[in-house]
């Protein structure tokens, strides 16, 4: 992941809306109006083909993705190791409820050095787990299988037991703890009723203590030890992804290179390095997860290459490049530490695909799994900041990786964003260095991806490819899926490009949210599909192995200016402003404040406290987040907007707003934003923002800067004290309907597949080039309500099956207004 938290917002309009609240279409008459379209099919020429690994997903350890979702274990901080370093809320008995004595301790008596904490019960007392959510889920039954971790000087007996409010969920366990040395002791559950609200109760009658308290349901995904939650596993598996890019995100580029031993403290905000999660799990280390929680390394790496296996997709980790990123931006400058972690990366390669007599293919068949995982992709590094000092530090990894395994493809990236100074120095040190493959990330408006489908049609076909890693639009409505769907046939389109491509991020447990939206959303109980999902497993499972080129005429336009008020805001700062003036072009005066009186011209829609203090609005509130104010009206276009604007404290500088329609369309000037690092101007259209352009650069405290923004038409041009600082015209269309046609060689079907994100049904006329087809296509279309979301009771996003009889060389379609269909048509 990477931007900051000012874009991580729900969008709220329809496809219709956000169309029109860029003036780029018109607004239809009624409902069912049909706007007319045609698609040219060129059947006798050849289209890029398209990789079997195409689409895949991505997993990152991030809403409680692992531990309480896709890890099975219903125990959580199971082996005492929570810590505030983790969470400031965290004590090490989070989680657990001690009904007389007991003290979590870290001394010479633990597990073992790696598994720090353990618990010391006193004789008659108890301890309980409350589990994840609303507690521990059993079905009845349904088998659980407890273990623990235990010594007990003189012997004692433990008695187990399962219960929520209501009373027990099935029969008491003894388990005689025999040993004065830790031991492992096991015990079965069969749950005589369901409840997502048990309680895990361990009772010791002596002084006894316990590590690693452990519940799992037998009923795992393929049923494996240490599995994997088996509805959440399936759902990945139906998608048939090509690909499982892992372990992150920002896990890989945050934090200390360290490791986890007495020779670095021990120390919890480390990044995600593979050696630390294999192995025993009692015996693997703990970790603070960026994200704002621990992380247990029950889900290691050798989980994620069966699980890879599993669901028939390539593996591809990605190691630290020893840059960190995600808002740390600092480059570790340590030869030997450098040197360690490219060993490790070698090392890791012969854990995947070495031979069980070599070091680490031994530890892998120790492990159960003696044949190889075959690893062909591997990247190194997640969307750094710094791409100098990342590539200089990729390069080492590169060269040592093709030294000794030369047919892995080792993957770079581009930084955190699809644009500016950073994406434009990493691709050219990527492009000057031939390196074989390039990860793209980025979190857009639904806008952008409909104004971006051509994006890679004029990327280099002789340069590196294209890895993208992470994408979405800001939502999980059905606008945002539609939005997706239409920039993935552009995806397809460029398959000589384009290489592989993953949504992120995948997992969310709806009561561990750090970042939204998400693929597939879930609680202890249940889980269902976004309509992202819906959309990524149509086209998973769609993909076909060429693409037939094709041709469609476009929705007639109609491009006004840029219309809208003006405002103010602040992010983390308090601020100043002064003199407000927006003039028309023609020299006429629309607005103009000294806060010589009142404030009464603004409305104040967002966070934080302003008021007029000596002349000026102030926004006095430090820690408060878009804190807009606005005034004017939404009709005006073609003004100047002039501000003096004063950074009175704070970690940002301030943000001028103009084309302000509402409180989730407008644009705005960011003066100092991403931690007072960078400028940009940034659209907002239902809530979601994209970068328009963007420049290094900070804003000074207590400096008044003049800042004055010139709209015409569709052209914006800024200026700060004076000096031009950039422009840009907004002029791209929204286009509400695109489509792309690949081949399936298997079967020899034609599949259409066609895209309308707008309120219209598209009448499309379809011109199969001469193709002999049967008259029957077997259509799959997805319909809603644009601002229709999936949730666990309610699925009103999905799939719909039929067949359409009336296909010849020349046909004519009706595409629903706000649908995905894939018409396949078998060819004869």
């Amino acid at each position: 992941m990477s931007r900051t938290t000012r874009n991580r917002l729900r969008l709220g309009l329809g496809a219709s809306a956000f169309l029109l609240a860029a003036g780029l279409v018109p607004a239809p008459a009624h409902a069912e109006d049909v706007t007319d379209y045609a698609i040219t099919v060129d059947p006798t020429t050849k289209g890029a083909k398209i990789d079997d690994t195409m689409y895949g997903v991505f997993f990152e350890d991030i809403n409680r993705a692992a531990d309480g979702g896709l890890y099975a274990e219903l125990v959580q901080n199971r082996s005492f190791e929570y810590s505030a370093a983790d969470n400031t809320s965290y004590t090490p008995l989070t989680s657990w409820t001690v009904d007389g004595t007991g003290q979590v301790v870290n001394d010479a008596g633990r597990l073992n050095e790696r598994n720090r904490n353990y618990l010391s019960l006193s004789a008659g007392s108890s301890v309980t787990n409350a589990g994840y959510n609303t507690g521990i889920r059993v079905d009845e039954g349904k088998k659980y299988d407890f273990s623990v971790w235990a010594r007990a000087d003189s012997g004692t007996a433990l008695t187990v037991s399962l219960q929520d409010a209501d009373g027990t969920l099935a029969t008491a366990r003894q388990v005689a703890v025999t040993k004065s040395g830790w031991a492992k002791y096991k015990a079965t559950f069969t749950a005589t009723r369901t409840s997502s609200n048990g309680r895990l109760t361990v009772a010791s009658s002596a002084a006894a203590a316990l590590d690693m308290v452990s519940l799992f349901p037998r009923d795992t995904y393929k049923n494996e030890p240490n599995g994997l939650r088996k509805d959440l596993a399936e759902k990945v598996a139906a998608l048939h992804p090509g690909f499982v890019r892992f372990p992150g995100g920002c896990l890989v580029n945050t934090g200390s290179m360290e490791d986890y031993s007495e020779a670095s403290g021990y120390q919890r905000k480390r990044s995600y390095q593979w050696k630390d999660t294999i192995g025993p799990v009692e015996e693997r280390a703990t970790n603070s997860n960026f994200w704002g929680y621990n992380q247990s390394y029950g889900i290691g790496y050798y989980e994620y290459f069966r699980f890879s296996e599993d669901i028939g997709a390539m593996p591809l980790p990605v190691v630290p490049a020893l840059v960190t990123g995600c808002g740390q931006n600092k480059a570790v400058d340590d030869e030997a530490l450098l040197k360690r972690h490219i060993q490790d990366t070698l090392d890791l390669i012969e854990f995947a695909n070495g031979p069980v007599t070599s070091t680490w293919g031994k530890k892998r068949a120790q492990m159960g799994h003696p044949k190889p995982f075959h690893l062909t992709h591997l990247e190194v590094g997640n969307e750094e900041n710094l791409p100098n000092e990342f590539f200089a530090r990729f390069k080492e990894f590169r060269a040592a990786i093709e030294a000794k395994y030369p047919d892995i493809t080792v993957i770079s990236n581009s930084g955190p964003d699809d644009a500016g100074s950073t994406f434009d120095t990493a691709w050219q040190l990527n492009r000057d260095a031939k390196v074989d493959m390039v990860d793209e990330h980025y979190y857009n408006s639904t806008q952008w991806f409909l104004q971006n489908n051509d994006r890679y049609d004029s990327y280099d076909r002789n340069g590196p490819k294209v890895f993208l890693g992470e994408y979405a639009s800001w939502g999980n409505a059905f606008k945002n899926g539609l939005a997706e769907a239409a920039f993935m046939t552009g995806l397809e389109r460029n398959a000589d490009v384009v290489k592989l491509a993953s949504y992120a991020p995948l997992f969310a447990n709806e009561d561990y949210v750090q970042w939204s939206p998400d693929l597939v959303w879930f609680n202890n109980h249940a889980s269902w599909n976004s309509a992202n999902y819906e959309v990524q497993k149509l086209f998973m499972n769609n993909v076909g192995d060429r693409v037939v080129p094709s041709t469609a005429t476009g929705t007639p336009s109609l491009v006004g200016p840029i219309t809208g008020a003006v405002g103010l805001s602040t992010w983390a700062t308090t601020a100043a402003y002064d003199d407000v003036k927006v003039t028309g072009e023609d020299g006429t005066s629309l607005l103009t404040d000294d806060f010589s009186g009142d404030a009464s011209q603004w409305t104040h829609t967002g966070g934080g406290s302003w008021s007029v203090q000596d002349g000026q609005y102030v926004q006095t509130d430090v820690a408060a987040e878009n804190t807009m104010v606005s005034a004017g009206d939404a009709s005006w276009h073609d003004y100047d907007l002039t501000v003096k604007a004063t950074k009175k404290s704070g970690k940002e500088g301030f943000l001028v707003a103009f084309g302000v329609k509402d409180t989730g369309n407008y644009y705005w000037w960011n003066l100092g934003g991403w931690n007072n690092t960078q400028s940009a101007v940034e659209q907002a259209v239902d809530g979601g923002k994209s970068t328009l352009i963007s420049k290094a650069g900070t804003i000074e405290t207590g400096r008044t800067y003049d800042i004055d923004v010139k709209v015409r038409g569709r052209q914006v041009t800024l200026y700060l004290d004076g000096e031009e600082w950039g422009s840009f015209t907004d002029d791209r269309p929204a286009e509400p309907f695109r489509q792309v046609v690949t081949k399936d060689a298997k079967t020899g079907d034609l599949i259409v597949k066609v895209v309308n994100a707008q309120s219209v049904a598209a009448r499309t006329a379809v011109d199969l080039g001469g193709a002999k087809v049967a008259s029957e296509a077997r259509v799959t279309t997805l319909t809603a309500d644009p601002n229709a979301t999936n949730t666990e009771t309610e699925t009103p996003v999905a799939p719909v099956k039929a067949t359409f009889e009336g296909v010849t060389d020349k046909f004519t379609y009706t595409f629903p207004a706000n649908s995905v269909t894939f018409l396949r048509i078998k060819q004869r």
